[in-house]
């Protein structure tokens, strides 16, 4: 396979794919494109890793989403055991979300705890970590208490790295983050939304990832629809386009950076 993308999180495990799934994934093969599966929680973690083991274009991710476990307690053990697989390429997705108005200090503290337990078991199997972060409308804090609780743990585990999914934060936070040797990546809402140009365009482009979140917010001519992983071609033309560089020196830069952010 000629691979010249890498969807660096999408959810093919998802029941979204449930009725295309297999024409989807030979599709990606057929155009190149590599895709991590990204767990949310311990089925679509398990499911993540069997699709990775099925095919050889796919990856997984292992984790607990910070708000969408339905009240799993986190198993290391288990967790672990999944993590060992060798096509499991990071941990994740975890981390804060404080979106929800109502998220009292109680949940905030348990979304921390899950989080610290998420990094411990990334620093011990050194495998980069998945990001996600999501704060209340109006603030910044659960960016701020992401790069608090990460700057904590470079202390412990200095070699501690990953990527923020999603990146929806300023310049001088993706600057922290970079400090911190984790990357970022954009999705799809770059082709409809102008409020990421300026960080996409100051960064240096070996920080940057891309990656779809499928199948969530597909690319402007399919706003609305399901999204897929062969989204992320257009993802990484936006990237280009706005930082007014050439596509093949950012498809091949952004392929690289994936390679080497999660040892592909």
């Amino acid at each position: 396979m000629n691979v010249r993308y890498i969807d660096t999180h999408c959810h093919l495990q998802f029941e979204h794919y449930a009725e295309d799934r297999e024409e989807i994934i030979a599709r990606m093969r057929d155009e190149g494109v590599v895709g991590i599966v990204v767990g949310v929680d311990l089925k679509s973690s398990k499911e993540a890793v069997e699709l990775a083991e099925k095919y050889e274009h796919l990856y997984a991710a292992v984790g607990m989403h910070p708000n969408d476990s339905s009240g799993e307690l986190f198993d290391e053990t288990t967790y672990r055991t999944l993590a060992e697989n060798k096509k499991v390429v990071a941990i994740g997705e975890c981390g804060l979300d404080y979106f929800q108005s109502g998220t009292n200090n109680e949940e905030k503290n348990l979304q921390k705890e899950l989080f610290k337990k998420h990094i411990a078991l990334a620093a011990e199997l050194d495998k980069p970590l998945v990001i996600h972060i999501r704060p209340r409308v109006g603030t910044r804090d659960a960016y701020e208490e992401v790069l608090a609780i990460l700057k904590e743990s470079k202390v412990a585990y200095p070699k501690l790295h990953g990527d923020i999914h999603f990146f929806a934060g300023s310049l001088s936070e993706a600057e922290e983050f970079f400090a911190l040797d984790f990357t970022i990546s954009f999705t799809a809402v770059i082709t409809f939304s102008h409020e990421y140009d300026e960080v996409i365009r100051a960064v240096p482009l070996a920080n940057i990832l891309s990656e779809t979140d499928a199948p969530y917010v597909a690319p402007k001519e399919r706003r609305g629809q399901r999204n897929d992983p062969l989204a992320v071609k257009e993802v990484v033309q936006q990237i280009a386009h706005i930082r007014c560089e050439d596509l093949e020196t950012v498809r091949t830069a952004l392929l690289a950076n994936a390679n080497r952010s999660f040892v592909l």
